[in-house]
């Protein structure tokens, strides 16, 4: 269905009541993101001793195997929630990715479940690229980063949820049956989502001197190398197809372009993509963490203390990130970028505290300063991928945003901290092997902080820029 008639000039603006609920709903379908994104590192030592894999295999599984279609599609998927019915295309998305976690649950094998964690992969590729965009036409530029922090509370929300359903489930009946349990609500969900939420019109938030040159871009002459090497490959498609074809890569790759050339954006994925290869790490082999060097704290007590934990602080650091730089930002908008600069700075050393010191109850009280320092950067970084984007790539801008994110820090931070924990068990044992390899990987935090800084000194100019209040 074409966006024509949800771009009418008399389309009437959704109420405050609605835009929360749309807000609400659209959380809702990014928690249950998380939790069939999550549950793989939850579930991973019972499915471990099950069928017998290795950490390097634990690692694909948790990371490559879900990334590599995930973070490939989501930029098609993307063009095309730019120009059709995004809530349509979330809602499919949901459906598929609902469907493999529970087909999960059948895996006999690594192959198989490999297999079934790509499907998840493909389906959360249309997720949250069309959301945002959703979101930055229901709420203004001042507000959204306010608006994309209560989206982003469905990574702790879903994280708690895993944690807290997937551990039980395990405990009570198999990791097989939590698969399934976990993964079925999210059809009823998509339905939902369907049948109750509009498409609104696009740009309805901005004002009629904000620029888009790729609102009615058409390319039909290859320029530079990259272009060229598009057209030579469209040559192998159908003759209809082909014209077509270039012109949407070629746009793609123009509007990408364009996007990284923007210094603020730039350090801004950068510095998302840094904090995330720990966040992902992390949060993969935290359980396992547990189950080795703590290894007095049952199971359920540890997930039941992480879920909470995920569900408060997490979910606290989360909304404060864009309550505080909604506001502060109205007079300095360098705060966009000061403000996770320093939540990361503290972040780091608390995380080192969880993995060395011996008390177990030390260990997990310490995880309260690192979840909510964690979450802080969400909104912020969120927002600005959309305001500092031309309204009519604003998917794209998140597509590309996570592609580079999630190519690095989904596929390869749980990966490289299983091989490094691989490489030393020989030598180290499994305990102290994992945590060294968490420590590593740490250090990523400290690099996401600086291109914070980095962010936060440029971040006037460019927002002025994007939203045409630039002097000539």
């Amino acid at each position: 269905m074409s966006d024509a008639l949800a771009t009418s000039a008399g389309a009437k603006p959704a109420s405050p009541a609605y835009r929360a609920y749309v807000l609400v709903l659209l959380t809702a379908v990014y928690t249950f993101n998380f939790v069939d994104r999550q549950i793989i590192g939850i579930l991973s030592p019972a499915i471990k001793e099950d069928l017998g894999l290795a950490d390097w295999q634990l690692g694909i599984l948790k990371g490559f195997a879900f990334a590599v279609l995930y973070t490939t599609l989501g930029i098609p998927i993307a063009r095309l929630a730019d120009r059709y019915n995004r809530v349509t295309i979330i809602s499919v998305a949901l459906a598929l990715w609902s469907g493999f976690t529970a087909i999960s649950g059948a895996a006999a094998n690594f192959t198989q479940l490999a297999l079934a964690r790509v499907g998840v992969g493909v389906g959360e590729a249309g997720g949250s690229p069309p959301a945002h965009s959703l979101i930055s036409d229901y709420f203004p530029k001042e507000k959204r980063a306010g608006a994309l922090s209560v989206y982003a509370m469905g990574i702790p929300i879903g994280v708690a949820l895993a944690y807290l359903g997937a551990g039980w489930l395990t405990e009570t009946f198999s990791w097989r049956v939590a698969f399934v349990v976990v993964g079925l609500p999210g059809v009823a969900l998509a339905v939902l989502l369907k049948a109750t939420v509009r498409e609104p019109p696009r740009g309805a938030q901005e004002g009629a001197e904000q620029a888009d040159p790729f609102k009615a871009l058409r390319v039909d002459q290859p320029v530079g190398f990259v272009e060229k090497a598009a057209n030579a490959f469209c040559r192998i498609l159908p003759q209809r197809a082909r014209s077509t074809a270039f012109n949407e890569m070629a746009v793609v790759w123009r509007a990408a372009k364009h996007l990284l050339s923007i210094p603020t954006y730039r350090s801004v994925v950068f510095a998302a993509t840094a904090i995330s290869f720990l966040g992902y790490a992390s949060g993969t082999w935290i359980v396992a963490f547990y189950d080795r060097s703590h290894s007095d704290f049952s199971f359920l007590q540890v997930v039941f203390w992480l879920g909470i934990i995920s569900a408060t602080a997490y979910a606290g650091g989360a909304f404060l990130g864009g309550y505080i730089v909604d506001r502060l930002a109205v007079r300095d908008k360098r705060m966009y970028g000061f403000v996770p600069a320093i939540a990361l700075v503290v972040n780091v050393p608390m995380f080192l505290i969880v993995l060395w010191h011996p008390s177990p109850v030390v260990s997990l009280i310490f995880q309260i300063p690192v979840q909510l320092t964690l979450g802080i950067y969400l909104g912020p970084s969120f927002a600005l991928a959309q305001t500092l984007a031309p309204v009519s790539v604003r998917a794209l801008s998140t597509a590309v945003f996570f592609f580079i994110l999630n190519m690095i820090a989904l596929g390869f931070g749980p990966t490289a901290a299983g091989v490094i924990s691989s490489a030393l068990i020989g030598s180290m044992g499994e305990a102290i092997a994992l945590q060294i390899s968490l420590s590593i990987v740490s250090l990523a935090g400290l690099l996401g902080a600086w291109f914070y800084f980095q962010a936060g000194k440029r971040v006037s100019a460019d927002w002025a820029k994007a939203i045409g209040e630039a002097k000539a």
